[in-house]
Order: C-alpha cells, then structure tokens, then sequence
C-alpha cells in the first residue's frame, strides 16, 4: 500500500531563490533514482523560507535505505546541504510530518 510522507524542511536566509533554480530541473539520473526506490510523486511548495513536501512513495523507510548511498543522491544531498538549514544524510529513521487530521 503506498505511503503519502509529509516533510518540512527550511532553506539558509537568502537561499530561496537559488532553490528554486536548482530545482527547476532536478538530474535526470536523481528522478531515475527516485522512481526506481519507488517514489510515484514528489512535490514541494515554498513558502519563504519553509518547504513543504508531499511524497508518494511506496515505502518511504526503503527509498531513503536505497538512496542513501546512491550515486545520483550523494552529490544532490551535497548540494541541498548548501541550501538547508538542516542537511538530511539519509541516516536514521526519519518518519516525515505526524499527520494529525484528514477529510477523507
């Protein structure tokens, strides 16, 4: 049963806009990479300083195991580290947001 993940994450003062550069148009190896360790969709609004995400992803717990060390996320992960306050090394058991309340 695949997962919807929420994430929060906040960018350096000053890094908005080289964000969303950057993010324009990720590599086509990192979105190969993602697909493969079985993300459908990932999405991210800005909002200042805050990010928002929302993944879809088949098992959230496995796609960071299998992009932990992957060649394509390593220098993407170097590279977002330059624009977070708080860089994600892919270590650890990360959960995401605790969802508290949906209409459904």
């Amino acid at each position: 049963m695949p997962e919807t993940v929420a994430l929060h994450t906040r960018l350096k003062p000053g890094a908005e806009q080289e964000y969303d550069s950057v993010h324009a148009e990720i590599p086509a190896e990192l979105a190969t990479a993602l697909k493969d360790a079985g993300v459908g969709n990932w999405r991210i609004w800005r909002s200042g300083q805050d990010l928002f995400h929302l993944v879809d992803v088949e098992d959230y717990q496995a796609m960071r195991r299998a992009l932990a060390g992957h060649p394509a996320n390593v220098p993407w992960q170097a590279r977002m580290a330059e624009l977070l306050e708080v860089q994600d090394d892919y270590s650890g058991n990360d959960s995401g947001i605790k969802l508290v309340w949906e209409l459904a």
